[in-house]
């Protein structure tokens, strides 16, 4: 996979139907983030350890 190719992008399935959603990619540098209203506009993109540790603490 080339540096910065993403599979599909993916929302939570307890999004509503309004689009106040983030959507998530998995890619070959890590977890790619992105704001579902927007899709052409900025991605944040953090190591897959990094998001599992992001992932954890929310859920307490």
């Amino acid at each position: 996979m080339a540096a910065g190719e993403q599979h599909g992008w993916r929302k939570s399935s307890y999004s509503g139907g309004n689009g106040n959603c983030v959507e998530v990619a998995l890619g070959g540098e890590g977890v790619s983030v992105r704001d579902s209203k927007e899709p052409a506009g900025a991605v944040l993109t953090v190591a897959s350890r990094q998001w599992v540790t992001f992932v954890r603490r929310l859920r307490g």
